[in-house]
């Protein structure tokens, strides 16, 4: 109820003249007043690819839409900065080797051993490293 809340006041703060929808010059409007900059063309597209009915305005539930694909793109962000961190050969897997030396510097001393098999709780095809795709399904 409270996620709700905080999306209504967010469609509150966009719809200017109080109809419940936000239009294009809105949008513009106050994009322009957060980012200092908001043209015209890029409220457009905004609209566009958002508006779920095709009535040219933006929704309660359009912007519901918006706010969650952005969260969903920061998580996102957020685990790939955090698996780069153990995946620190650069390899685009984490190894026993990297596992055991981020661990080493988070303070947890393992061996090579320990951390196969930690890596083998988790490692969904067997070829003995994490991707990303397995990092991310363990950390959901």
């Amino acid at each position: 109820m409270r996620r709700d809340m905080e999306f209504e006041r967010v469609l509150t703060y966009f719809d200017e003249d109080g109809n419940g929808k936000i239009s294009l010059n809105e949008l513009r409007s106050r994009m322009a007043k957060i980012s200092g900059d908001f043209h015209l063309n890029e409220a457009e597209i905004a609209i566009e690819s958002l508006d779920s009915d095709g009535d040219g305005f933006l929704s309660l539930e359009d912007l519901v839409t918006l706010m969650e694909s952005v969260s969903e793109d920061e998580n996102l962000k957020d685990l790939k900065e955090a698996f780069e961190m153990y995946d620190n050969e650069g390899c685009g897997f984490i190894t026993p080797k990297s596992l055991k030396r981020m661990l080493k510097k988070l303070g947890d001393s393992k061996s090579i051993e320990e951390c196969k098999l930690m890596i083998g709780m988790f490692d969904l095809n067997g070829d003995g490293v994490l991707s990303f795709e397995e990092f991310r399904i363990i950390m959901k």
